[in-house]
């Protein structure tokens, strides 16, 4: 009896319903089937796969992906990534204004604000020149009685000299260095000089950014005004400026009229451009309402405003303070104009009574 043949369709994937009608070529096999006779068998008709099958245009490729385990140092690495990263770009509201789009562009991923940032990019500091006899402290000499206050005891004793401090002048000077680059020039002799600053400002000298005496001052040829006997010193500016001396803790040109305030006496700025410097009162040490460096005195509410000013000279002509400086309208012109002229024709031969 002749064995019975069961034939297998071909499978076929149901999303390919094209292949229901391509021609499969097949290998038919004979088994045995374990139910029958054994002189019976069964053919099995299995499909030959394409070695390389070709995709229909409607066909969707599928692609294995293999998973992945996170390991510890994957994780590690991960975060590492993300700080460096840090800077992030921030997409800035329609309704803002360019400089807080730009603002909010480079604003950092780590908490910190752009007003935090801004923070490192202060104005750099302007250089206040001041002396200290004066304006500072007041200082008498033993052998001269009519400079010794009646009524007060002086606050130190260097020498033959009795020396009085104005009020809040400590505080004040700590006040300067906060906002300011501080440089002392005075025109006393360097050994008078020392004794005064000790004294006074103790341990706050270190900070100061140059101490310059008579030394570095200009001799005039001519003797003062309210005393015959003594010669007439002037601070020229132009030397700091200029960087005249060797070894001078700036760079050049990093001082100029427009961030530079000298404090001293009208005749002792007489060779410098016009609003540069300012000539307070003098220290009147029988004087019991002196508040000058007070806290709301007129010198520290001058001196707190120039802190913001973009400009000393337009600052110091905006806000007079102290006595006027010295031009052709002062009563003793005729006694400056000597000097001026005297200098520019011993300098440049040309005996002008301008700056030049």
């Amino acid at each position: 009896m002749a064995p019975k043949v069961r034939k297998i369709k071909p499978f076929v994937l149901p999303d390919h319903p094209q292949q229901h009608h391509q021609n499969k070529p097949t290998i038919t096999n004979s088994v045995h089937s374990s139910g029958d006779n054994n002189n019976s068998s069964k053919l099995l008709v299995l499909p030959i796969p394409s070695l390389k099958p070709t995709p229909m245009a409607s066909e969707t490729k599928v692609w294995k992906i293999k998973p992945t385990v996170a390991t510890a140092s994957d994780h590690r690495r991960k975060q590492d990534d993300e700080k460096v990263a840090g800077i992030k770009n921030v997409v800035a509201d329609s309704g803002d204004s360019e400089e807080q789009k730009d603002e909010k562009d480079t604003e950092i991923d780590l908490g910190i604000s752009m007003d935090c940032l801004k923070l490192g990019s202060k104005k750099k500091k302007k250089l206040l020149v001041i002396p200290l006899r004066g304006i500072f402290v007041h200082r008498a000499h033993r052998s001269w009685p009519e400079t010794i206050p009646r009524n007060r005891r002086p606050d130190f004793r260097y020498g033959n000299f009795l020396v009085y401090m104005r009020p809040y002048c400590v505080e004040f000077l700590k006040f300067c260095f906060e906002r300011f680059e501080v440089g002392l020039w005075s025109s006393a002799r360097e050994q008078n000089l020392q004794g005064i600053l000790d004294n006074v400002m103790g341990d706050l000298k270190n900070k100061l950014l140059f101490t310059w005496d008579q030394e570095h001052c200009t001799d005039s040829g001519f003797m003062c005004l309210e005393k015959k006997d003594k010669p007439l010193y002037l601070k020229e500016l132009s030397h700091i400026w200029e960087k005249k001396y060797p070894n001078l803790p700036w760079s050049d040109g990093e001082y100029s009229a427009s961030n530079t305030l000298l404090v001293t006496y009208p005749e002792k700025a007489l060779l410098n451009p016009p609003n540069t410097a300012i000539f307070p009162p003098s220290y009147d040490p029988e004087s019991k309402k002196d508040d000058l460096l007070g806290p709301n005195g007129e010198l520290r509410v001058f001196l707190e405003g120039l802190v913001e000013a973009e400009d000393v000279q337009t600052y110091v002509e905006e806000h007079p303070i102290g006595d006027p400086e010295i031009t052709p309208s002062h009563p003793d012109w005729d006694h400056y104009c000597k000097i001026i002229c005297c200098i520019n024709k011993k300098r440049f031969g040309n005996p002008s009574p301008k700056l030049i």
